[in-house]
């Protein structure tokens, strides 16, 4: 069986060629090798958002917060998908998340 490192490289391919539903399936994979593999949260949460699933683009994101919440770039990275969420759904909740999650990078960024 493939490990959790395997599957994401897998998925990063599938992506790169477009097979978007396919990089999800994998990167599902390597999440029940490893629930805990920020990387392969990471590439969800983009996928997830270029296929205009928002709430799991932004499930995703914030997981990747959780499991690394002393990293400044987790936060930029949520507050990315969040911008994006909010530019195609035009909610507002999402623009004041997104705000909330760079000032958290910012402020992890001030203490490194």
């Amino acid at each position: 069986m493939a490990d959790a490192v395997e599957l994401y490289d897998q998925a990063d391919k599938l992506k790169d060629e477009g097979q978007l539903e396919a990089a999800i399936s994998k990167l599902k994979e390597a999440l029940a090798v490893d629930p805990d593999f920020a990387l392969a949260h990471s590439a969800l949460a983009i996928v997830e958002q270029k296929l205009g699933r928002h709430e799991a683009a932004v499930e995703h994101a914030q997981k990747v917060c959780e499991l690394a919440p002393d990293d400044p770039f987790s936060f930029t990275a949520l507050s990315v998908i969040l911008q994006r969420v909010y530019a195609n759904t035009g909610d507002q909740q999402y623009i004041r998340l997104a705000e909330e999650a760079m000032e958290r990078s910012r402020m992890l960024q001030m203490h490194h």
